[in-house]
């Protein structure tokens, strides 16, 4: 169905919300979780088409669990955020367009204390790996690194690290599939003015942290459109993904990303995740582009 923002949210997205939910209830029953679904897409109408099959796929997952207690995982996925505490925030389904055209998406989930990322965790079932198989899961603890393990158990935990580049003309960038997440146009420019010549990686959601996180893409460009604000579930994750890999990630005008300010990031506009040894160059040229554009 389409939430009031227009964006689809399917049975998975909601399933997947409340499988987690539980999960971390379970593990961390004090802990608060700022989850990007709710139930409001199912309440009040027994009967819908959505609501009859996500309590159908859960029975079939989790045989015992009654309506109610699915319900109440939802709900309980409202924490505001702020910037003292400890909490979680998870995007259950990161890309749903991408994941109904059975292209990229991702499970995001991020830890979240006193204002800082603290871990991540990016489940990636359509990327396809090195060895050529499909589907990896990144997991960045501060101060551990980012590793990659794959999803059909085929690969021992690997480390990975961000492209070992010091020219920006060599790299090469990702950026959302869907032109309306992100300025392509104004990503164009930039790159143009790094000299990058190599055609961009397009594909949804935080897959594209971890393309970035293992080397395959140098940058991620999400340049902001008609003042969008970003949501915190849909780069915390992949944001110390990037980071524990040897990148940096910042807004477009190269200002740290705030996590203490509730559900969305209101005090930057846009995304750039880099290695460290580029970022400051590729900032540069997103602020020559973007000058004359207003915030």
């Amino acid at each position: 169905m389409e939430k009031a923002d227009r964006s689809p949210v399917t049975v998975a997205d909601l399933g997947s919300q409340v499988l987690i939910s539980l999960a971390l209830g379970d593990a961390f029953p004090a802990d608060p979780v700022m989850g990007e679904e709710d139930a409001s897409q199912i309440r009040g109408n027994a009967t819908s088409d959505i609501r009859v099959a996500l309590h159908a796929h859960l029975a079939e997952l989790m045989p015992g669990l009654d309506e109610q207690a699915a319900e109440a995982a939802l709900e309980r996925c409202t924490d505001a955020g702020g910037p003292v505490g400890r909490w979680w925030t998870l995007d259950p389904v990161d890309g749903t367009k991408g994941f109904l055209r059975g292209g990229q998406y991702a499970v995001a989930l991020a830890l979240i204390q006193d204002g800082a990322v603290q871990l991540g965790v990016l489940g990636c079932p359509n990327l396809e790996r090195a060895d050529g198989r499909t589907g990896s899961i990144f997991v960045a603890e501060r101060g551990g690194g980012t590793w990659e393990l794959a999803l059909d158990g085929e690969l021992d935990a690997t480390r990975v690290r961000v492209a070992g580049i010091s020219d920006p003309s060599r790299a090469r960038y990702a950026e959302s599939l869907e032109a309306a997440h992100s300025a392509q146009d104004e990503a164009m420019l930039i790159a143009e003015r790094l000299g990058i010549t190599e055609p961009p990686f397009r594909l949804d959601s935080q897959a594209k942290y971890g393309l970035v996180a293992r080397g395959d893409a140098s940058v991620y460009l999400r340049i902001p459109r008609d003042g969008y604000i970003e949501n915190i579930w849909d780069h915390a994750a992949g944001a110390i993904v990037v980071t524990e890999a040897g990148g940096r990630v910042t807004d477009v005008d190269g200002t740290a990303l705030d996590w203490t300010t509730g559900r969305r990031l209101t005090r930057n506009r846009g995304i750039i995740a880099a290695p460290a040894a580029i970022h400051d160059a590729v900032v540069a040229a997103a602020r020559a582009v973007l000058v004359a554009r207003p915030a």
